[in-house]
């Protein structure tokens, strides 16, 4: 039969002295609102804050705010920010910023996808659009589908150019930033 460990159960009852320093105390547990919305929004918030991983989350972030379909860009940033594990806060930033570029690049990717489809032009404007999807999703679909297509086509061929014109680029930047942060934080 074993005997019952009472002392390593309890160890303030223990006949060893034991003697508590700084650095062998346990830490305070996180309460319920830092385990499940501070950390986690701490670590969104610093998630991908490398230099390189900076310039990329920006690079990609105009990208996705380029796509030529209202509303699905911010959906879109998201999930594809979430597949690179990007910082999500810059990326939905640089997304919004950038909202009227995408505006003014709708008509262009359509007559780009037009050209590279050898399709006819078909003749848009946004208040025409915007009219045709209001009344009739269906409808609109039906008429504008193709439109999309060869808009998407054009899009999808200019990613990566546009990531690689702001990455590569910005890579340097964003290292220059973070060693003169550094600098400026050791010394001060």
């Amino acid at each position: 039969m074993r005997r019952p460990r009472i002392f390593a159960a309890n160890p303030a009852a223990s006949p060893v002295s034991t003697r508590v320093t700084e650095s062998t105390a346990a830490a305070p547990r996180p309460s319920f609102w830092q385990r499940r919305l501070l950390g986690p929004l701490r670590a969104q918030l610093t998630q991908g804050v490398t230099p390189d991983r900076l310039a990329l989350t920006i690079a990609v972030g105009a990208a996705c705010s380029v796509l030529p379909f209202f509303g699905l860009t911010t959906l879109f940033a998201l999930v594809v920010g979430i597949w690179l594990r990007l910082n999500q806060p810059i990326l939905q930033t640089v997304n919004y910023l950038l909202g009227f570029v995408q505006l003014a690049l709708i008509l262009v990717y359509v007559r780009a996808g037009e050209w590279l489809w050898r399709a006819e032009p078909v003749p848009l404007s946004i208040p025409t659009l915007a009219t045709a999807f209001r009344d009739d999703p269906w409808a609109f679909l039906e008429r504008f589908g193709w439109t999309g297509v060869h808009a998407a086509t054009a899009w999808i061929l200019s990613v990566p150019v546009i990531v690689a014109a702001l990455y590569y680029p910005l890579r340097p930047v964003m290292r220059r930033l973070a060693k003169r942060r550094t600098v400026a934080a050791a010394s001060g």
